[in-house]
């Protein structure tokens, strides 16, 4: 069996809470990537346990979290540079109306509190290339589903 070229990809999601992150990476990754979400695994040190083993056997993942700040990307980014993984970021402009009316909408371990969707808002940093990123997009809402586009530094 042939080796595929294209190295694995890190796609770290930057939003608030309801922003349809991961609407998202299941619609868009669902079928190639492994999702890792703090939702699904409860405590940090066990996203940080699957996110070094899809790193140590080159499988490329999701990074379903909100990653408001820089220093919360960074050593996830720093991990995937050193382990040959292209490292992608896809940014959800907050709206956070729309986030929280999403949120009503949830139940249980799902609903989030509202002020943690405004304390994320308040800081909230768009992701740049010049963070370690191989390319940053911008994902929108369109009619007919998300568009990506991409985001300059």
């Amino acid at each position: 069996m042939t080796k595929d070229p294209s190295p694995p990809e890190v796609v770290v999601l930057v939003g608030i809470q309801g922003s349809g992150k991961t609407t998202f990476a299941q619609a868009h990754y669902g079928a190639t990537h492994v999702r890792i979400s703090r939702d699904l695994v409860r405590t940090p040190h066990r996203e940080r346990v699957l996110q070094f083993a899809c790193l140590s056997i080159e499988q490329s993942f999701v990074a379903d979290n909100s990653h408001p700040e820089p220093r919360s990307r960074a050593p996830l980014i720093a991990a995937a540079r050193a382990a040959g993984f292209r490292v992608i970021a896809c940014f959800f402009q907050p709206d956070v109306p729309a986030a929280l009316a999403r949120n009503a909408g949830r139940s249980g371990r799902e609903r989030v509190p509202d002020v943690a969707i405004h304390g994320t808002a308040r800081k909230l940093v768009a992701p740049r290339r010049a963070e370690g990123f191989d390319a940053v997009y911008v994902v929108h809402h369109g009619p007919s589903g998300y568009v990506l586009e991409g985001f300059g530094d």
